[in-house]
């Protein structure tokens, strides 16, 4: 099984709760929060992937860039979304934070398309472009770095971070 985001790992909230993985696929980051002692909801369109995951926690089958958001008035404490961007739900994922909640947020960034997939800019952030649509949040980390090749076959990237928490009301 493949390790989790190493970000999740370093900005992990010391309290745990309820967490919504969004695109959360063979679900490499819900195992390892499911182990942490999170109550974790996962949602991807890919039924085959997430099946196995029913063992440790609760999963949606949804195309969440066609259909409409499955989880409609929910919030969770934590939001996680890894390697994953479709811009018109970032406001619904952000909605889906509780207040004092946290979102980490990690995906490929522009200049991946000099090196590899993905290569569309739909689905690369620009320069910041994620601390753009966190004013008011408390951003406790960010990186906007490229990442050479690493060990055990991670490929280079080009990659934007966020951890940030939602202040209570």
């Amino acid at each position: 099984m493949t390790a989790p985001s190493r970000w999740l790992q370093d900005h992990l909230p010391a309290q745990r709760g309820s967490c919504l993985d969004v695109a959360c696929g063979s679900g490499r980051n819900l195992r390892w929060l499911a182990a942490q002692g999170w109550q974790v909801t996962g949602v991807d369109r890919d039924a085959e992937a997430i099946e196995p995951l029913r063992a440790v926690a609760d999963v949606i089958v949804a195309d969440i860039e066609a259909g409409s958001w499955p989880l409609a008035g929910q919030t969770f404490d934590l939001v996680l979304v890894c390697n994953y961007l479709w811009r018109p739900l970032l406001g619904t994922l952000m909605s889906s934070v509780a207040p004092g909640g946290s979102l980490i947020y990690e995906t490929f960034a522009n200049g991946q398309q000099r090196i590899g997939r993905p290569s569309r800019p739909d689905f690369l952030l620009q320069r910041a472009e994620l601390l753009t649509h966190l004013r008011g949040w408390d951003v406790t980390a960010f990186e906007d770095v490229f990442e050479p090749a690493g060990p055990g076959g991670v490929n280079a990237r080009f990659v934007q971070r966020v951890a940030a928490r939602w202040p209570q009301l």
